[in-house]
């Protein structure tokens, strides 16, 4: 008679349970629904896909269709385009270098191709293009430069504008070179590395750079501010600044192996925790290597400033951190992106556990998708059970 009451209790616990997971749940999709609905609306968005992660479980939520013209739903299979947020992977990649004894932030960009030398470059540490503290490279490559002849012509022939170290200007042409050089010094093609080894690695098995043919049926339409449905044009440095392609799911896969570094392998360890680093203060905001980091807690205000379109058009100074200073379990991690027809941001506190990806098919103000990531995690902490 014991032994059956002690079978009851243990069924009706692990039930009482099960029924706890469900209506957290439930709470949290009603709170990402009350956040996601009205922003859709606002901003005449075709769809959505929302990723959660909560002291390690994930959670996913889809809104609206991956196509207009043929009506197809979002789901945890949509891939998406998530622009400069491609910028953390490329990141890991060039830490990964850094871990495998190929590559050194404090070695000058053109040793790591020759073709390079004899221009400024030989004298920018490799850390100063992953960190956009170049001497003022441009937002985007130039549009006149379509190959790798003109790329290397392209920065053999620039000039900085600043001391290297100065000043921070958000730049593709900067990390992308960052990215390029990381694979040279691997000796494989950056999408060779990337997709043959660092994505499995991660488990990532719905990230790519090149959609593959069977998997074009989920790969959302973006849509232009005209609403023209449009995908992304390839470009010189593409693949290191704003090349990945993934699902929500996958894409918060990724924040929980940066909240809690656990992958198999040692040096991609490493590696993550190594893009957390912060090496100038720019402001409130602290730039790491792909990622930038503020003290948590902290206001929605710091994050809006920090996410300005100031911060991504206008060169701002920069203080250089010595020694460089990690981020921490207190901080609030973040990057946004975009492509012509696709709007991203992603965003972790290691601390809380808790982490965040917002992917749409159209472009959409920065500072809306702020407040929506904010609002969330805001809300997160206030839900039983999570």
């Amino acid at each position: 008679m014991t032994r059956i009451l002690k079978i009851g209790t243990v069924a009706a616990a692990l039930l009482q349970a099960a029924h706890a997971h469900a209506a957290d749940g439930k709470e949290l999709e009603q709170l990402v629904n009350k956040t996601v609905r009205p922003l859709m609306k606002e901003n005449d968005l075709p769809g959505m896909a929302v990723a959660i992660t909560v002291n390690g479980k994930q959670f996913f939520f889809g809104y609206g269709v991956a196509s207009r013209e043929s009506g197809q739903k979002v789901t945890e299979k949509t891939i998406f385009e998530v622009g400069s947020v491609s910028k953390t992977f490329a990141a890991t990649l060039a830490a990964y270098a850094i871990e495998s004894g190929t590559f050194s932030l404090s070695e000058k960009a053109s040793a790591y191709l020759p073709a390079l030398s004899g221009g400024a470059l030989d004298k920018i540490d490799v850390l100063d293009l992953g960190t956009y503290t170049a001497g003022g490279l441009p937002l985007q490559v130039p549009d006149d430069v379509t190959n790798q002849d003109g790329m290397i012509a392209y920065f053999r022939a620039w000039k900085p504008e600043f001391a290297a170290g100065t000043h921070r200007r958000y730049s593709n042409p900067s990390i992308g070179l960052f990215g390029y050089l990381a694979a040279e010094s691997m000796g494989k093609s950056f999408d060779a590395l990337m997709e043959g080894t660092l994505l499995p690695e991660l488990g990532l098995s719905n990230t790519f750079i090149h959609v593959p043919r069977e998997r074009m049926g989920d790969y959302a339409y973006g849509y232009t501010k005209a609403g023209k449905p449009i995908r992304v044009s390839p470009g010189v440095l593409d693949s290191e600044a704003y090349g990945i392609k993934t699902t929500a799911p996958d894409l918060i896969r990724f924040i929980q192996a940066n909240i809690d570094g656990k992958v198999s392998d040692e040096k991609l360890r490493r590696a993550i925790a190594a893009t957390h680093v912060g090496y100038y203060k720019i402001g409130e905001m602290t730039q790491g290597l792909g990622w930038e980091s503020y003290s948590y807690p902290t206001s929605l205000d710091t994050l809006l400033a920090g996410n300005s379109a100031d911060m991504a058009f206008k060169p701002q100074k920069a203080e250089k951190l010595e020694p460089p200073v990690p981020a921490g379990a207190d901080a609030w991690l973040n990057k946004t992106g975009s492509t012509n027809g696709f709007a991203s941001y992603a965003a972790f506190i290691p601390a809380r556990k808790v982490g965040i990806v917002i992917l749409a098919n159209r472009s959409y103000p920065i500072p809306a998708r702020i407040k929506a990531a904010y609002r969330i995690l805001s809300g997160i902490e206030k839900l039983s059970g999570l």
